[in-house]
């Protein structure tokens, strides 16, 4: 075991009820401990909401590098190994500085309880703070409100991708409540740009805006942006740009790139047409909608196959995703082969019904990991209750090779971040 990965192993043990406990006591007893680090930190822009959040600070963080800016960004989770998460000034975190923040952490917490994404946390705004940086991009782990990196008093700017259903256990069973911890991000005297949202998030959005005094730039109402002919086109109060399109597969991603667009002119980020333009084109995030070309799982097909990864995990990931899988059919259309495994406390049958019109065999694999997940033969069963054509495998490698027997097949292993970021270790990946 390596030492990062021993010093995370002593870290979740700090927590020993295993359950996700939102509240901010036990961050920000630590931060102060630390001097406050969190006061400290470059010019920041908070982002949360359910799908689109990594994208739209991959796009981000494209547009500002394009810029020539240093651009500390935080995400969760990791894919293949913990120092994904921190990246510091464009590059991923060392791990001889990852370990130096971590025990640092560890010490002065002194073994009091505190969950595993807190004292993280903590460590990863202790390296913002202490490596020079011009823009933080902070990713919301879990809703916003009591999320732990709602510490931070005044961002730059505060972002809400489209929200859904998903962490009902946690953040309510309604659409309007799980806007409203989302909304809890939200900061007086901070600019917010919203995506375009079903009614009942945008009804729950502006009333906690209103409380602040704040007035966000709203997604279908103060600006758009949609791909058309081959462009994408952005368009707000400002007037009208056309770009190329996004570097990220998938329509869906217009859309990412457009609430990042418009944060870079709401906010009046030093960033110009030609460097957003040059943004889209270099923007990179693993695992969704993500190409497969060489490695170790990709082998295991043959050459006349597609092979693509996605992250996607709740019901508006399966919508998104099968809406990108239609598009692709409309260019070139070939047989389907979902390979799926997700989380038990997944809405699993939701996410699959997106995908009947496109006829796809569906072979199922279990998630690793001690999390509880969906077992292969009930995945499997689930989705022929849908109507489907599915069956229970092993794993990643004997699904594969089941799928090398369809003549041409487009093959996307999806549902669940985590079976994402196995995959990626399987073929050998390497994230950087």
């Amino acid at each position: 075991m390596s030492r990062t990965n021993a010093i995370l192993q002593r870290l979740l043990a700090l927590h020993p009820n295993k359950l996700i406990d939102l509240k901010l006591d036990r961050i920000e007893r630590l931060l102060a401990e630390l001097g406050h680090p969190e006061e400290r930190l470059p010019p920041t822009i908070h982002v949360a909401g359910t799908n689109g959040k990594g994208s739209t600070i991959a796009f981000l963080r494209a547009f500002l590098e394009a810029a020539g800016q240093r651009v500390h960004v935080y995400t969760s989770p990791d894919l293949v190994r913990f120092n994904e998460r921190i990246r510091l000034a464009g590059k991923l975190v060392s791990s001889r500085k990852l370990n130096a923040a971590l025990e640092r952490c560890e010490q002065l917490n002194a073994g009091r309880p505190i969950t595993y994404f807190e004292i993280t946390t903590a460590a990863a705004i202790l390296l913002f703070a202490e490596n020079p940086g011009d823009y933080l991009l902070l990713e919301v782990g879990l809703g916003g409100r009591f999320d732990a990196t709602n510490v931070i008093a005044h961002p730059l700017g505060t972002i809400i991708t489209p929200v859904s259903m998903d962490h009902e256990d946690f953040l309510g069973s309604s659409l309007a409540g799980i806007a409203r911890e989302k909304a809890g991000i939200l900061k007086r005297g901070s600019k917010a740009i919203v995506a375009r949202q079903r009614d009942e998030a945008t009804a729950a959005i502006d009333a906690e805006a209103a409380k602040l005094n704040v007035e966000p730039f709203r997604g279908g109402q103060d600006f758009d942006a949609f791909l058309q002919n081959g462009r994408l086109i952005y368009q707000d109060g400002e007037g009208l740009l056309d770009l190329p399109p996004p570097a990220l597969a998938g329509p869906f991603q217009a859309e990412n790139a457009g609430v990042a667009i418009a944060a870079v002119r709401h906010l009046d980020l030093p960033i110009t047409e030609d460097l957003v333009a040059a943004g889209l084109r270099r923007a990179n995030w693993p695992a969704r909608l993500m190409p497969i070309t060489q490695g170790r799982l990709r082998g295991l097909l043959p050459k006349t196959h597609e092979l693509w990864i996605d992250g996607g995990h709740n019901e508006a990931g399966g919508h998104v995703l099968a809406k990108a899988l239609v598009a692709q059919n409309e260019v070139r259309s070939r047989p389907l082969v979902l390979i799926q495994g997700t989380f038990a406390n997944k809405d699993a049958a939701g996410y699959l019904r997106h995908f009947k019109s496109l006829k796809p065999r569906v072979f199922t694999v279990p998630v690793p990991g001690e999390r509880a997940a969906w077992k292969p033969v009930e995945l499997a069963a689930l989705a022929q209750t849908e109507g489907l054509d599915a069956r229970a495998t092993r794993g990643l490698k004997s699904a594969l090779k089941r799928a090398a027997e369809i003549k041409n097949a487009r093959v996307v292993i999806c549902g669940s971040l985590h079976l994402a970021g196995h995959a990626l270790d399987l073929n050998g990946t390497r994230l950087t």
